[in-house]
């Protein structure tokens, strides 16, 4: 999960959570809301992470025979 999609499933759980007032008979769309933002921060986090370990490696340029 890459940062933008967290992002939209961040938007989807709060339009879902506080701006939707309509209701479904088997599903509470405030509580998907939640879960959608839930899953939205985590995958943010994760996203994050993993973006600063991958800045955190360092290449070493290649040496010639001589060791230059």
């Amino acid at each position: 999960m890459y940062i933008g999609s967290s992002l939209v499933l961040l938007a989807l759980g709060a339009i879902f959570a506080f701006a939707v007032r309509d209701s479904v008979e088997a599903i509470d769309l405030i509580t998907v809301g939640y879960i959608l933002m839930a899953v939205g921060v985590l995958g943010l986090i994760v996203s994050l992470l993993m973006a600063a370990n991958n800045r955190d490696r360092r290449v070493d340029p290649p040496r010639d025979q001589y060791g230059r």
